[in-house]
């Protein structure tokens, strides 16, 4: 059995490829375990900064294995769904889509920060065409990032709409070529890593978090995230390099 999610390193990216494309990377039980430690592995290590998410074999993930829900099988861990739908890693995560991001793949999609989508890349919520409904996170996500009216119509239709669609609507925020959504995802990440990885954390986990706060608790809860950012080795270092007139050597800690 080939091992359900690769990891590779490059620089202070981790690239995390769901392997399943003979199942179009629908996701069992120990896909979600393998997520899991994907998650786990990003979150531990001081020197990955960014998680990059894709899929092998052309296309992103068309959700759950429906042969393992026949079976009782949930794709769950403590991370939540597919090993990350309530937890995700604390750092930043791009989806790189290729193909289909489907029912629980859009999901995956929701769960990470940013979205680069190639052009004839499809996404949706069909789950009520099977009547069940998508509770991965994108029945509440969804209508948070696009307009309600619009989130309705593909949680209750059930209907895929290409990556261009999603885009008009702040959902995906770059458009590739066919074949090249990884290859901008990673240079994407690239960009950000001018950026103190201390301080990107601590900008994802509030913004992550704030949908759980009103405004006034967001004051003192953002306090001691931020704190991880502003009592960092790295911003001793991002101050000395702007004194220095150099580019700053992260560390990620």
């Amino acid at each position: 059995m080939s091992e359900r999610v690769l990891t590779e390193r490059r620089g202070h990216i981790l690239v995390i490829t769901i392997n399943r494309p003979e199942a179009k990377n629908a996701f069992d039980l120990a896909s979600a375990q393998a997520m899991h430690r994907a998650m786990d592995l990003l979150d531990a290590e001081d020197d990955l900064f960014i998680g990059v998410v894709t899929g092998a074999g052309g296309t992103f993930s068309a959700g759950a294995d429906l042969k393992a829900v026949a079976r009782n099988e949930r794709a769950v861990t403590h991370r939540g769904g597919f090993g990350m739908f309530k937890r995700p890693s604390r750092k930043p995560l791009i989806a790189a889509v290729e193909g289909f991001a489907v029912g629980g793949g859009l999901e995956l999609c929701l769960s990470c920060d940013l979205i680069v989508a190639a052009r004839d890349a499809k996404m949706g919520l069909p789950e009520v065409r099977h009547n069940v409904a998508a509770v991965g996170g994108g029945l509440f996500r969804l209508p948070r990032r696009i307009p309600y009216h619009i989130a309705m119509e593909l949680a209750l239709t059930g209907g895929f709409r290409e990556a261009e669609f999603f885009q008009r609507y702040g959902l995906v925020n770059r458009i590739s070529e066919h074949g090249q959504a990884l290859t901008d995802a990673i240079g994407f990440a690239e960009e950000l890593l001018v950026n103190g990885p201390t301080a990107l954390a601590a900008s994802k986990e509030i913004i992550f978090q704030s949908a759980n706060w009103t405004d006034e608790e967001a004051w003192s809860r953002q306090a001691p995230i931020a704190a991880i950012a502003f009592d960092a080795e790295d911003r001793a270092e991002g101050l000395r390099a702007f004194a220095e007139k150099r580019k700053p050597v992260w560390r990620g800690r």
